[in-house]
Protein backbone atom coordinates (compact mmCIF):
# COMPACT_ATOMS: atom_id res chain seq x y z
CA UNK A 1 0.00 0.00 0.00
CA UNK A 2 1.27 3.43 -0.69
CA UNK A 3 -0.72 5.22 1.62
CA UNK A 4 -1.77 7.66 -1.57
CA UNK A 5 -5.25 9.97 -1.64
CA UNK A 6 -8.32 9.15 -3.67
CA UNK A 7 -10.39 10.56 -4.61
CA UNK A 8 -12.90 7.43 -5.15
CA UNK A 9 -13.04 5.82 -2.07
CA UNK A 10 -14.40 2.45 -1.54
CA UNK A 11 -17.68 2.54 1.02
CA UNK A 12 -17.52 0.36 3.71
CA UNK A 13 -19.03 -3.13 3.16
CA UNK A 14 -22.53 -2.95 4.01
CA UNK A 15 -24.22 -5.49 6.29
CA UNK A 16 -24.62 -9.16 4.87
CA UNK A 17 -20.74 -8.28 3.51
CA UNK A 18 -19.06 -10.11 6.50
CA UNK A 19 -19.03 -6.19 8.27
CA UNK A 20 -19.22 -6.56 12.17
CA UNK A 21 -19.79 -4.23 14.55
CA UNK A 22 -16.46 -5.13 16.24
CA UNK A 23 -14.64 -1.49 17.25
CA UNK A 24 -11.65 -1.77 19.25
CA UNK A 25 -9.15 1.02 20.88
CA UNK A 26 -5.41 0.93 21.01
CA UNK A 27 -3.62 3.07 23.57
CA UNK A 28 -0.02 2.99 23.10
CA UNK A 29 2.08 3.79 26.34
CA UNK A 30 5.80 4.13 24.82
CA UNK A 31 8.02 3.96 27.55
CA UNK A 32 9.87 1.10 29.27
CA UNK A 33 12.66 0.50 31.30
CA UNK A 34 15.00 -0.46 29.25
CA UNK A 35 14.97 -1.22 24.93
CA UNK A 36 15.29 -4.80 23.91
CA UNK A 37 18.17 -4.98 21.50
CA UNK A 38 15.50 -6.96 18.61
CA UNK A 39 12.34 -4.09 19.35
CA UNK A 40 11.67 -2.23 16.35
CA UNK A 41 8.54 -0.92 17.99
CA UNK A 42 7.95 2.71 19.36
CA UNK A 43 9.14 2.49 22.95
CA UNK A 44 11.35 4.76 24.50
CA UNK A 45 13.88 4.74 27.98
CA UNK A 46 13.22 7.99 29.78
CA UNK A 47 15.40 8.12 33.31
CA UNK A 48 13.20 10.68 34.90
CA UNK A 49 10.07 10.62 36.23
CA UNK A 50 7.26 10.59 33.44
CA UNK A 51 4.36 12.90 34.19
CA UNK A 52 1.92 10.56 34.78
CA UNK A 53 -1.25 12.93 35.17
CA UNK A 54 -0.22 15.04 32.64
CA UNK A 55 0.01 12.26 29.78
CA UNK A 56 -3.33 10.95 31.10
CA UNK A 57 -5.20 14.26 30.24
CA UNK A 58 -3.18 14.12 26.98
CA UNK A 59 -5.00 10.60 26.38
CA UNK A 60 -8.11 11.78 27.93
CA UNK A 61 -8.09 14.79 25.14
CA UNK A 62 -7.27 12.38 22.04
CA UNK A 63 -9.78 10.05 23.15
CA UNK A 64 -12.47 12.81 22.84
CA UNK A 65 -11.55 14.21 19.65
CA UNK A 66 -11.08 11.24 18.14
CA UNK A 67 -14.72 9.95 19.30
CA UNK A 68 -15.95 12.97 17.63
CA UNK A 69 -14.41 12.13 14.35
CA UNK A 70 -15.94 8.53 15.12
CA UNK A 71 -19.11 8.93 16.99
CA UNK A 72 -21.44 6.39 17.94
CA UNK A 73 -19.04 3.34 18.22
CA UNK A 74 -19.81 0.10 20.66
CA UNK A 75 -16.60 -0.43 21.93
CA UNK A 76 -15.63 -4.24 21.88
CA UNK A 77 -12.28 -4.64 23.11
CA UNK A 78 -9.66 -1.89 24.15
CA UNK A 79 -5.78 -2.82 24.54
CA UNK A 80 -3.17 -0.93 26.08
CA UNK A 81 -0.02 -1.74 24.23
CA UNK A 82 3.92 -0.52 24.23
CA UNK A 83 6.10 0.27 25.35
CA UNK A 84 5.53 -1.27 28.91
CA UNK A 85 2.20 0.14 29.86
CA UNK A 86 2.71 -2.06 33.42
CA UNK A 87 4.84 0.99 33.99
CA UNK A 88 1.49 2.84 34.61
CA UNK A 89 -0.42 3.10 37.81
CA UNK A 90 -3.37 1.88 38.19
CA UNK A 91 -5.07 5.40 38.42
CA UNK A 92 -3.85 6.31 35.17
CA UNK A 93 -5.43 3.13 33.77
CA UNK A 94 -8.46 4.06 35.21
CA UNK A 95 -8.58 7.41 33.70
CA UNK A 96 -7.98 6.56 30.61
CA UNK A 97 -10.38 3.92 30.54
CA UNK A 98 -12.94 6.10 32.12
CA UNK A 99 -12.09 8.87 29.67
CA UNK A 100 -13.50 5.48 27.01
CA UNK A 101 -16.45 5.03 28.60
CA UNK A 102 -17.51 8.81 28.64
CA UNK A 103 -17.21 9.03 24.57
CA UNK A 104 -17.70 5.98 23.38
CA UNK A 105 -20.58 3.44 24.44
CA UNK A 106 -18.65 0.09 26.06
CA UNK A 107 -20.34 -3.37 25.73
CA UNK A 108 -20.96 -5.10 28.77
CA UNK A 109 -18.37 -7.81 27.69
CA UNK A 110 -15.66 -6.06 26.60
CA UNK A 111 -11.99 -7.01 26.40
CA UNK A 112 -9.69 -4.96 28.41
CA UNK A 113 -6.09 -5.73 27.88
CA UNK A 114 -2.80 -4.52 29.22
CA UNK A 115 0.49 -5.27 28.25
CA UNK A 116 2.78 -5.91 31.15
CA UNK A 117 6.74 -7.12 31.77
CA UNK A 118 6.64 -9.77 34.20
CA UNK A 119 9.32 -8.30 36.75
CA UNK A 120 8.01 -8.15 40.64
CA UNK A 121 7.50 -4.79 41.20
CA UNK A 122 5.04 -4.78 38.25
CA UNK A 123 3.15 -8.05 39.08
CA UNK A 124 2.26 -6.17 42.51
CA UNK A 125 -0.09 -3.89 40.26
CA UNK A 126 -2.19 -6.57 38.94
CA UNK A 127 -4.97 -6.20 41.84
CA UNK A 128 -5.01 -2.52 41.23
CA UNK A 129 -5.10 -2.80 37.13
CA UNK A 130 -8.11 -5.27 37.89
CA UNK A 131 -9.87 -2.73 40.21
CA UNK A 132 -9.57 -0.07 37.42
CA UNK A 133 -11.34 -2.95 34.64
CA UNK A 134 -8.56 -4.17 32.78
CA UNK A 135 -10.00 -7.88 32.50
CA UNK A 136 -7.18 -9.64 31.08
CA UNK A 137 -2.63 -9.22 30.77
CA UNK A 138 -0.53 -9.91 28.34
CA UNK A 139 2.96 -10.91 29.82
CA UNK A 140 5.84 -9.90 27.68
CA UNK A 141 7.92 -13.70 28.99
CA UNK A 142 9.63 -14.01 25.80
CA UNK A 143 11.70 -16.69 26.79
CA UNK A 144 12.28 -19.27 29.72
CA UNK A 145 15.79 -19.82 30.45
CA UNK A 146 17.72 -17.27 31.88
CA UNK A 147 20.98 -17.72 29.39
CA UNK A 148 17.93 -16.67 26.27
CA UNK A 149 16.13 -13.73 28.03
CA UNK A 150 19.54 -12.19 29.24
CA UNK A 151 20.75 -12.65 25.46
CA UNK A 152 17.47 -10.88 24.75
CA UNK A 153 17.87 -8.18 26.94
CA UNK A 154 15.54 -9.07 29.20
CA UNK A 155 15.08 -7.62 32.64
CA UNK A 156 13.54 -10.68 34.41
CA UNK A 157 14.37 -14.22 34.70
CA UNK A 158 12.61 -17.60 34.10
CA UNK A 159 12.02 -17.99 37.57
CA UNK A 160 9.85 -14.04 37.96
CA UNK A 161 8.44 -14.80 34.68
CA UNK A 162 6.78 -18.03 35.99
CA UNK A 163 5.99 -16.06 39.32
CA UNK A 164 4.03 -12.86 37.28
CA UNK A 165 1.83 -15.81 35.59
CA UNK A 166 1.08 -16.96 38.97
CA UNK A 167 -0.24 -13.70 40.41
CA UNK A 168 -1.59 -12.86 36.68
CA UNK A 169 -3.67 -16.11 37.34
CA UNK A 170 -5.04 -15.35 40.90
CA UNK A 171 -5.62 -11.99 39.40
CA UNK A 172 -7.11 -12.36 35.59
CA UNK A 173 -9.53 -15.41 34.46
CA UNK A 174 -8.22 -14.22 31.12
CA UNK A 175 -4.08 -13.77 30.47
CA UNK A 176 -1.67 -14.87 28.09
CA UNK A 177 1.97 -15.01 27.34
CA UNK A 178 4.79 -14.02 24.50
CA UNK A 179 7.60 -16.69 23.44
CA UNK A 180 10.00 -15.75 20.92
CA UNK A 181 11.53 -18.63 19.22
CA UNK A 182 13.90 -19.16 16.16
CA UNK A 183 16.64 -17.94 19.13
CA UNK A 184 20.41 -18.64 18.44
CA UNK A 185 21.45 -21.96 18.95
CA UNK A 186 17.69 -23.60 19.56
CA UNK A 187 16.88 -26.40 18.81
CA UNK A 188 13.42 -28.40 17.92
CA UNK A 189 14.00 -30.32 20.89
CA UNK A 190 15.04 -27.53 23.16
CA UNK A 191 11.89 -25.47 21.88
CA UNK A 192 9.89 -28.67 22.42
CA UNK A 193 10.04 -29.14 26.14
CA UNK A 194 10.40 -25.02 26.73
CA UNK A 195 6.72 -24.94 24.69
CA UNK A 196 5.58 -27.89 27.01
CA UNK A 197 6.28 -25.94 30.02
CA UNK A 198 4.65 -22.68 28.52
CA UNK A 199 1.47 -24.74 27.86
CA UNK A 200 1.37 -25.61 30.99
CA UNK A 201 1.39 -22.54 32.61
CA UNK A 202 -0.90 -21.03 29.76
CA UNK A 203 -4.79 -20.93 30.78
CA UNK A 204 -6.18 -20.27 27.64
CA UNK A 205 -3.42 -18.15 24.75
CA UNK A 206 -0.18 -18.14 23.49
CA UNK A 207 1.55 -15.47 21.45
CA UNK A 208 4.49 -17.38 19.67
CA UNK A 209 6.92 -15.13 17.33
CA UNK A 210 9.64 -15.91 15.37
CA UNK A 211 12.79 -13.95 15.85
CA UNK A 212 12.94 -11.60 12.95
CA UNK A 213 16.25 -9.14 12.68
CA UNK A 214 14.92 -5.99 12.09
CA UNK A 215 16.47 -3.08 10.40
CA UNK A 216 17.98 -0.29 12.68
CA UNK A 217 17.75 -2.75 16.09
CA UNK A 218 20.88 -3.52 17.60
CA UNK A 219 20.66 -7.13 17.15
CA UNK A 220 20.26 -5.84 13.49
CA UNK A 221 24.26 -4.71 13.03
CA UNK A 222 25.29 -7.68 15.20
CA UNK A 223 23.73 -10.20 12.58
CA UNK A 224 25.27 -8.28 9.95
CA UNK A 225 28.55 -8.80 11.53
CA UNK A 226 28.13 -12.14 12.14
CA UNK A 227 27.96 -12.17 15.62
CA UNK A 228 24.61 -13.10 16.17
CA UNK A 229 23.62 -16.44 14.56
CA UNK A 230 19.65 -17.48 14.11
CA UNK A 231 18.62 -20.94 12.74
CA UNK A 232 18.92 -21.30 9.33
CA UNK A 233 16.14 -22.14 7.23
CA UNK A 234 15.47 -25.72 7.28
CA UNK A 235 15.94 -25.15 11.31
CA UNK A 236 13.24 -22.29 11.34
CA UNK A 237 10.86 -24.11 9.41
CA UNK A 238 11.22 -27.37 11.78
CA UNK A 239 10.51 -25.00 14.60
CA UNK A 240 7.99 -23.50 13.16
CA UNK A 241 6.12 -27.40 12.30
CA UNK A 242 7.07 -28.18 16.15
CA UNK A 243 4.77 -24.99 17.44
CA UNK A 244 1.90 -26.15 15.18
CA UNK A 245 2.03 -29.48 16.52
CA UNK A 246 2.89 -29.36 20.07
CA UNK A 247 0.47 -26.28 20.34
CA UNK A 248 -2.22 -28.26 18.72
CA UNK A 249 -1.67 -31.40 20.43
CA UNK A 250 -2.46 -29.19 23.41
CA UNK A 251 -5.53 -27.88 22.62
CA UNK A 252 -4.24 -24.29 21.91
CA UNK A 253 -4.18 -24.75 17.95
CA UNK A 254 -3.06 -21.26 16.06
CA UNK A 255 -5.63 -19.05 15.31
CA UNK A 256 -3.65 -16.85 13.85
CA UNK A 257 0.15 -17.13 12.34
CA UNK A 258 1.50 -16.28 15.94
CA UNK A 259 -1.54 -16.53 18.13
CA UNK A 260 -2.86 -19.75 19.58
CA UNK A 261 -5.72 -19.75 21.78
CA UNK A 262 -8.40 -22.66 23.30
CA UNK A 263 -12.08 -22.49 21.54
CA UNK A 264 -13.22 -19.47 22.84
CA UNK A 265 -10.28 -17.61 23.89
CA UNK A 266 -8.82 -15.74 21.11
CA UNK A 267 -8.24 -12.36 22.06
CA UNK A 268 -10.69 -10.12 20.42
CA UNK A 269 -8.94 -7.17 20.08
CA UNK A 270 -6.48 -8.34 17.62
CA UNK A 271 -9.56 -10.31 15.68
CA UNK A 272 -10.42 -6.67 15.07
CA UNK A 273 -7.23 -6.05 12.93
CA UNK A 274 -7.34 -9.75 11.40
CA UNK A 275 -10.84 -9.31 10.29
CA UNK A 276 -10.48 -5.83 9.12
CA UNK A 277 -12.36 -3.81 11.40
CA UNK A 278 -12.47 -0.26 12.91
CA UNK A 279 -10.18 0.49 15.53
CA UNK A 280 -8.69 4.05 16.94
CA UNK A 281 -5.32 4.37 17.70
CA UNK A 282 -4.53 6.48 20.96
CA UNK A 283 -1.34 7.73 21.77
CA UNK A 284 2.24 8.56 20.62
CA UNK A 285 3.28 6.14 17.45
CA UNK A 286 -0.48 4.64 17.28
CA UNK A 287 -2.17 3.84 14.41
CA UNK A 288 -5.99 3.67 14.01
CA UNK A 289 -8.47 2.58 10.68
CA UNK A 290 -11.57 4.38 11.01
CA UNK A 291 -14.99 4.21 8.68
CA UNK A 292 -15.99 8.63 8.06
CA UNK A 293 -18.56 9.44 6.29
CA UNK A 294 -17.99 6.10 3.94
CA UNK A 295 -14.39 6.53 4.00
CA UNK A 296 -11.60 4.24 5.53
CA UNK A 297 -8.98 6.67 6.95
CA UNK A 298 -5.47 5.10 7.71
CA UNK A 299 -4.35 7.53 10.88
CA UNK A 300 -1.13 7.74 12.62
CA UNK A 301 -0.06 10.07 15.57
CA UNK A 302 3.59 11.93 16.27
CA UNK A 303 5.64 9.19 17.38
CA UNK A 304 8.00 10.87 19.59
CA UNK A 305 6.32 10.88 23.30
CA UNK A 306 7.28 14.91 24.32
CA UNK A 307 6.17 16.09 20.46
CA UNK A 308 2.66 14.00 20.71
CA UNK A 309 2.29 15.71 24.07
CA UNK A 310 2.78 18.89 22.91
CA UNK A 311 0.65 18.28 19.68
CA UNK A 312 -2.25 17.35 22.04
CA UNK A 313 -2.31 19.98 24.33
CA UNK A 314 -2.34 22.56 21.05
CA UNK A 315 -4.89 21.09 18.71
CA UNK A 316 -6.68 18.18 20.72
CA UNK A 317 -4.69 14.84 18.91
CA UNK A 318 -1.40 14.19 17.91
CA UNK A 319 -2.36 12.81 14.18
CA UNK A 320 0.69 13.38 11.68
CA UNK A 321 -0.79 10.95 8.64
CA UNK A 322 -4.40 10.69 8.13
CA UNK A 323 -4.51 8.93 4.49
CA UNK A 324 -7.79 8.08 2.65
CA UNK A 325 -7.15 4.03 1.54
CA UNK A 326 -9.18 3.77 -2.17
CA UNK A 327 -10.73 0.63 -2.78
CA UNK A 328 -7.72 -1.25 -3.80
CA UNK A 329 -5.68 -0.29 -0.89
CA UNK A 330 -8.46 -1.40 1.32
CA UNK A 331 -9.08 -4.74 -0.34
CA UNK A 332 -5.28 -5.25 -0.42
CA UNK A 333 -5.04 -4.62 3.53
CA UNK A 334 -8.16 -7.24 4.17
CA UNK A 335 -6.09 -9.56 2.03
CA UNK A 336 -3.17 -8.99 4.04
CA UNK A 337 -4.32 -9.56 7.70
CA UNK A 338 -7.02 -11.76 6.84
CA UNK A 339 -4.82 -14.25 5.37
CA UNK A 340 -3.17 -14.53 8.57
CA UNK A 341 -6.28 -16.17 10.47
CA UNK A 342 -6.65 -20.12 9.88
CA UNK A 343 -10.56 -18.87 9.27
CA UNK A 344 -9.29 -17.31 6.17
CA UNK A 345 -11.41 -14.88 4.05
CA UNK A 346 -14.65 -14.22 2.63
CA UNK A 347 -13.70 -13.65 -1.19
CA UNK A 348 -17.22 -12.14 -1.75
CA UNK A 349 -16.04 -9.17 0.88
CA UNK A 350 -12.92 -8.99 -1.40
CA UNK A 351 -14.88 -8.57 -4.07
CA UNK A 352 -16.96 -5.73 -2.43
CA UNK A 353 -14.17 -3.73 -1.39
CA UNK A 354 -11.80 -3.82 -4.62
CA UNK A 355 -14.33 -4.09 -7.40
CA UNK A 356 -13.37 -6.91 -8.43
CA UNK A 357 -13.20 -10.93 -7.92
CA UNK A 358 -9.58 -12.85 -7.28
CA UNK A 359 -8.60 -14.43 -9.97
CA UNK A 360 -9.80 -18.02 -10.30
CA UNK A 361 -6.62 -18.93 -12.06
CA UNK A 362 -4.32 -18.20 -9.12
CA UNK A 363 -6.71 -19.55 -7.01
CA UNK A 364 -6.40 -23.13 -8.84
CA UNK A 365 -2.71 -22.69 -8.96
CA UNK A 366 -1.70 -21.89 -5.16
CA UNK A 367 -4.91 -25.03 -4.51
CA UNK A 368 -2.98 -27.69 -6.77
CA UNK A 369 0.55 -26.37 -5.28
CA UNK A 370 -1.24 -26.84 -1.75
CA UNK A 371 -0.73 -23.43 -0.18
CA UNK A 372 -4.50 -22.94 0.42
CA UNK A 373 -7.63 -24.45 0.38
CA UNK A 374 -11.93 -23.33 -0.27
CA UNK A 375 -14.12 -24.70 2.18
CA UNK A 376 -17.77 -25.50 1.88
CA UNK A 377 -18.97 -22.29 2.31
CA UNK A 378 -16.54 -20.61 0.19
CA UNK A 379 -13.99 -19.51 2.39
CA UNK A 380 -10.69 -19.14 1.03
CA UNK A 381 -7.73 -20.36 3.93
CA UNK A 382 -3.95 -20.72 3.84
CA UNK A 383 -2.85 -24.20 4.42
CA UNK A 384 -0.52 -24.72 7.12
CA UNK A 385 1.91 -26.01 4.74
CA UNK A 386 1.38 -21.97 3.16
CA UNK A 387 1.90 -20.12 5.87
CA UNK A 388 5.34 -19.74 6.02
CA UNK A 389 5.41 -19.12 2.36
CA UNK A 390 1.88 -16.25 3.09
CA UNK A 391 4.16 -13.51 1.98
CA UNK A 392 3.69 -14.98 -1.25
CA UNK A 393 0.64 -16.19 -1.23
CA UNK A 394 -0.56 -12.81 -0.58
CA UNK A 395 0.90 -11.75 -3.46
CA UNK A 396 0.15 -13.85 -5.92
CA UNK A 397 -3.92 -13.76 -5.03
CA UNK A 398 -3.23 -9.49 -4.87
CA UNK A 399 -1.24 -9.43 -8.50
Amino acid sequence: MNGAKSSHPNPPPQAGEGKTEAFGVYVHWPFCLSKCPYCDFNSHVRHAPIDEDRFARAFAREIETTAARAPGREVSSIFLGGGTPSLMRPQTVGAILDSIGKHWRVAPDVEVTLEANPTSVEATRFAGYRAAGVNRVSLGVQALDDASLKALGRLHTAREALDAVAIARTSFDRYSFDLIYARPDQTPQMWTDELKLAISEAAEHLSLYQLTIEEGTPFFGLHAAGKLKTPDEAVARALYDVTQEVCAQHGLPSYEISNHAREGAQCKHNLVYWRGEEYAGIGPGAHGRLDIDGIRHAIATEKRPEAWLMRVEASGHGVVTDDHLNSEERADEFLLMGLRLAEGIDPKRYAALSGRALDPGRIAVLREEGAIVVDDSGRLRVTQAGFPVLDAVVADLAA
